[in-house]
C-alpha cells in the first residue's frame, strides 16, 4: 500500500505501517493534552492504542497463519488508524477452510482477553467499572482496558456483515447447504441490514456508528458483486473471452502516434511491439501521463510497460478472475501453444459478464414462462 513503511517481518509476512498511523498519534496526545492529562499520563494512552495496534497485528497474523495451514500465503499486514488490513493470495472459498480462516482472528482477541483476565480484577458493580474504565489509561487500569478492548474487538468482528469476519464466518456456515454466490448474497443483505441500524443509531449517538454503517454498505456489495461475477464465469476458459483484434503500437513510435490512437478510437490498453514481438503494454492513463511529462515526441520504448502478463487460453477464468482485477488497468497476453493467440483486459471481461448475465436471466424467465 502507497506510503507505508515496512517495520519487520513476522512468519515471512511483510508488517507495514501506514503514515497516517502518527496522525492518530498526534491526535491522542492533542486530545489528552486539551483534557489537562500530565505528561505520564498522555504517555500511557499513547502506550495503551500501541499496544491495542500490536493486538490488531496478532489478529491478522492468526488470519494468515490459518490460511497458511491452506497453502494461502499473505502478502501484508499494514496497519492503519482504523485497523489492519492483511492481504491474502486469496480468499478460501471452501466453507470450512474460511470458517477457520475467518474465525482464527478474532479468537486470538477472545484468548488474549481470556489470558489477561487472569491476571485483573473486574470491579464488583457496573457504576465501579465505568468510573475506571472512564478515568484514562494509567498504571492501575491499563490491563483492565487491555482486557475490554480485546473483549470488544472480538464481539465487533463477529458481527455478521461484510467486510468483517462474522460476515465471512456467516456465509462459510451458509455455504455448507448453499452455492458461494448465494451465500454471499445473503450474508451481504443481513449485513446491510445491520449496517442501516448502525447509521440510524449513529445520528442519535456517535458519528462513528454511521461511518461502519456506510462502510459495511459498501463492502457487503463490493463482496456480493465480485462473488457473482466469478459465479457467472463458471465453466468458462480464458479463449472463450479472448480479444483477436487488438491495437498494437511499435515500442519505435513517438507518443504523439499513441495519442491520436487514443483519440480516434475507443481503445484504452495497447499492446507494444518491435519487429512483431510483443515487448510492452501502455494504457491510456500512462499516455496521457507520458505526453504530460515527457512531450509528444518522446519515444513509446521509454514509456511503456515492460511487465507483460501471460495467461494460459486453457485456464478457468474464474481461476484467473482475481488476477485480472488485480491487473486492471493493463493488457494481459494470452497463450496457446507458445504463441500470442490474443488480449484480454478487465473491462472486456466485464462486458462478457454482463452478457453472459443477461442471457442466463432471459433463459430463467423463458423457463419460467
Amino acid at each position: 500500500m502507497k506510503g507505508s513503511f515496512k517495520l519487520g517481518k513476522i512468519a515471512d509476512i511483510g508488517i507495514f505501517v501506514h503514515w497516517t498511523f502518527s496522525l492518530l498519534i498526534l491526535f491522542i496526545i492533542f486530545i489528552n493534552y486539551r483534557l489537562g492529562q500530565n505528561a505520564t499520563q498522555i504517555l500511557w494512552s499513547v502506550v495503551f492504542i500501541l499496544s491495542i495496534f500490536i493486538t490488531v497485528v496478532m489478529h491478522e497474523l492468526g488470519h494468515a497463519l490459518a490460511a497458511k495451514k491452506y497453502h494461502i500465503n499473505t502478502k501484508d499486514i499494514t496497519l492503519l488508524p482504523i485497523g489492519g488490513l492483511a492481504r491474502l493470495e486469496k480468499i478460501p472459498e471452501k466453507p470450512i477452510e474460511e470458517l477457520i480462516v475467518a474465525i482464527a482472528g478474532p479468537l486470538v482477541n477472545i484468548t488474549l482477553a481470556l489470558i489477561t483476565g487472569i491476571f485483573i480484577t473486574i470491579p464488583n458493580t457496573s457504576e465501579q467499572l465505568m468510573a475506571e474504565l472512564s478515568s484514562g489509561v494509567n498504571a492501575n487500569n491499563f490491563f483492565l482496558n487491555f482486557f475490554f478492548v480485546n473483549f470488544w474487538l472480538a464481539v465487533f468482528n463477529l458481527i455478521p456483515a461484510f467486510p468483517m469476519d462474522g460476515g465471512r464466518i456467516l456465509r462459510a456456515i451458509l455455504s455448507f447447504r448453499l452455492q458461494r454466490h448465494i451465500a454471499t448474497r445473503i450474508s451481504a443483505r443481513i449485513g446491510q441490514f445491520l449496517a442501516l441500524g448502525f447509521i440510524l443509531l449513529g445520528f442519535f449517538t456517535s458519528p462513528f456508528l454511521v461511518i461502519i454503517g456506510i462502510f459495511v454498505i459498501i463492502g457487503a456489495q463490493v463482496e456480493a458483486d465480485y462473488t457473482e461475477s466469478k459465479f457467472m464465469l463458471k465453466g468458462f476458459k480464458v479463449h472463450d473471452v479472448i480479444m483477436k483484434d487488438y491495437p498494437k503500437i511499435e515500442a519505435t513510435d513517438t507518443v504523439k502516434t499513441a495519442v491520436a490512437l487514443v483519440l480516434n478510437s475507443q481503445n484504452k490498453n495497447f499492446l507494444i511491439t518491435e519487429s512483431g514481438i510483443p515487448v510492452g503494454t501502455l494504457n491510456r492513463d500512462q499516455i496521457i501521463m507520458a505526453l504530460s511529462n515527457k512531450g509528444e515526441e518522446e519515444f513509446i520504448s521509454n514509456v511503456m510497460d515492460r511487465n507483460l502478463i501471460f495467461l494460459d487460453a486453457h485456464s478457468l477464468l474464474e481461476n484467473v478472475f482475481e488476477l485480472i482485477q488485480l491487473h486492471k488497468s493493463r493488457l494481459i497476453l494470452v497463450m496457446e501453444n507458445n504463441e500470442v493467440a490474443g488480449t484480454l483486459d478487465l473491462e472486456n471481461l466485464m462486458e462478457f459478464i454482463l452478457i453472459n448475465e443477461v442471457t442466463i436471466n432471459k433463459a430463467h424467465d423463458k423457463n419460467y414462462r
